[in-house]
């Protein structure tokens, strides 16, 4: 029986509700082709421009993609786990694995595009950084592709007084990746603060993440700590939200006290 609250609603949302719970279903599954405008219109009895927007509200969800000439397809979904204590643990990068590695396991991540700089730090990140203004940083851009697609980009900021003159300012920093590196400069990471934040892309990050319409982004930024406090790295994250899980594994703490 039809409420009467489903009858108030708009032509195009009730064949949207349809389609997303035939997905929700399995009837549809991962890289299946909806129907397209011409079978929806007959199927319902509606305009093009009906059709065209109860897929478009789909889309706009992130559940499908238009493939131009082809259709609508449903997205497939096999999500990488970042793993937000596991890959961050000394025994990781100390052993000379990367931290993405925690994310992938049996797949293979790659850096399709890399750039590594120097400039002086803009009034955020030196603020960040603990940095005086003017002060000099390396910068460390990357792009990470997964199965074909990219999936994340990230830029590292870290003090030229830390790092000048070593592995970090090439583009391979080698076995373990930069907090070895910093590691063996004297600089250990022994505390990290990450921040996270979603929000829809911008114009440029959904061209780089090759994002469908819709998709929002993951934004995380994390601050890396030496010993005695030092801020020896900041890394801003954006991810494909349709790409990842987020996960946080970890015990509860009885002997810290609670926040008032």
């Amino acid at each position: 029986m039809t409420s009467q609250g489903s009858t108030r609603q708009p032509k195009y949302q009730r064949i949207a509700d349809a389609l997303r719970a035939a997905i929700q279903s399995g009837e549809y599954g991962p890289g299946d082709r909806l129907p397209g405008e011409n079978d929806l219109m007959a199927a319902h009895s509606v305009a093009r421009m009906t059709a065209r927007q109860a897929l478009g509200v789909l889309q706009n969800e992130g559940l499908v993609e238009a493939r131009k000439g082809a259709g609508v397809f449903v997205r497939a979904f096999k999500p990488l786990r970042r793993r937000g204590i596991q890959r961050l643990a000394q025994e990781r990068w100390g052993s000379g694995r990367s931290v993405w590695s925690a994310d992938t396991e049996d797949r293979e991540l790659l850096v399709d595009q890399i750039d590594v700089r120097e400039e002086e730090a803009g009034g955020r990140i030196a603020d960040a950084l603990g940095l005086p203004a003017g002060s000099r940083v390396w910068v460390r851009s990357r792009r990470f592709v997964l199965d074909g697609k990219p999936v994340l980009f990230a830029t590292s900021y870290l003090p030229s007084d830390v790092v000048d003159d070593s592995a970090v300012t090439q583009a391979d920093p080698g076995p373990g990746g930069t907090y070895a590196r910093l590691a063996e400069l004297g600089h250990e990471p022994v505390h990290f603060r990450e921040e996270i934040r979603c929000r829809m892309p911008s114009a440029d990050e959904a061209e780089r993440l090759s994002l469908s319409m819709g998709t929002p982004v993951i934004q995380i930024v994390r601050t890396a700590f030496a010993e005695g406090g030092r801020a020896v790295e900041v890394n801003e994250m954006t991810l494909d939200s349709a790409s990842y899980v987020l996960e946080y594994d970890f015990d509860a703490s009885p002997a810290r006290p609670a926040t008032p």
